[in-house]
């Protein structure tokens, strides 16, 4: 199951050069730009592990990239992002955050439904990766 959040997600895979396009689109919008990753795809889990510091006043896009392939060769097995901030308006807001990189094998998500007092009906998503491995072996073979 291919997991969709952010932008592009639903388009195949970027490209190097595409992905410096949009890092580019950013820096010229003033954004800083950071790089996040996590083995832990959840909905929920806004909070992605950062890879170094959000990189701000940068105006060229290789500086971006080569982080980028920095973290690849690190946690290459994970999802990462790269996250656009815009500052303009006196608060740090995220104006473009799109994966750049997956793991080989996605697993997906299980709904679980759960029946509970009178009629509701409750559900829960799990995730099969974090359910069957701990964390940082979750999309290794």
């Amino acid at each position: 199951m291919r997991i969709t959040q952010g932008c592009f997600s639903f388009l195949a895979d970027l490209t190097d050069e595409q992905i410096t396009k949009q890092i580019q689109y950013c820096l010229t919008q003033g954004w800083a730009v950071n790089i996040e990753f996590t083995d832990d795809p959840h909905p929920r889990n806004t909070y992605w592990d950062m890879w170094n510091l959000p990189m701000f006043d940068l105006k060229d896009a290789a500086g971006v990239l080569m982080e980028l392939k920095e973290c690849r060769k690190v946690y290459g097995d994970r999802y990462i992002r790269i996250s656009g901030f815009d500052s303009s308006p006196g608060w740090e807001s995220v104006r473009i955050s799109f994966i750049v990189n997956r793991p080989k094998n996605e697993p997906g998500f299980r709904l679980e439904r759960q029946e509970s007092d009178g009629r509701n009906v409750r559900y829960t998503t799990t995730s099969y990766a974090v359910a069957e491995r701990p964390e940082g072996q979750r999309y290794s073979s």
